[in-house]
Parts: C-alpha cells; structure tokens; sequence
C-alpha cells in the first residue's frame, strides 16, 4: 500500500505562458498558497483529470507535491519553489511585483 503525500494541481496558463494553480473552487490562480491543497490520492486524480481537460485555459497539468503551511500549501520540491517566482531571464511578471519587497 502506497502512502499518499499531499499535492496541488499546477499547470501552465495557455495565453501568457505563467505558472497556475487549480483552487478548489475550479479556478485558476498564480498564487501557490491560494491552491487547493490535495489530500486523498483519489481526489487527486479526478483534480488533475478536470485540469487536463481545460485546454483552452491551460497546459501541462500535474500534480506536485505540497505541505499546509500557515498561509495555505507550500511547495515541497526546489522545482515547484523555483516556478512560484517566476522567470528567472529578467525581471517581469511576478519578479516585478517583488522588486520593492
């Protein structure tokens, strides 16, 4: 029997090409913490099933690996913290906003 670590449905927006995340409202944020946090295998691929099916909205979409944290989930993998903040060629898009932080 496997044990289940928790996750969160990401994917890649179609039109701008920015990392998403799926809410358990079925919408698509840029926020890691505003993701639905995943917690039963099951669930989990009906999620990443609904997500792949969106493919007018995104593309790629998988399950990643994610913790609760005080704000919401976290991401666990170098990877998946490396795209909540966005292109590293230059400054622009999420990297803009965080200039002045």
């Amino acid at each position: 029997m496997s044990r289940f670590s928790p996750k969160v449905v990401t994917a890649n927006d179609l039109r701008l090409g920015d990392v998403v995340y799926l809410t358990a409202d079925d919408q698509w944020t840029r926020q890691h913490h505003l993701a639905e946090l995943i917690e039963d295998e099951a669930h989990a691929q009906l999620r990443v099933l609904h997500a792949a099916g969106q493919q007018a909205l995104v593309v790629g979409a998988y399950l990643a690996d994610a913790k609760a944290g005080p704000m919401g989930p976290e991401p666990l993998h170098f990877r998946e913290v490396f795209r909540t903040r966005g292109p590293s060629n230059y400054a622009h898009g999420k990297q803009v906003d965080l200039q002045d932080v």
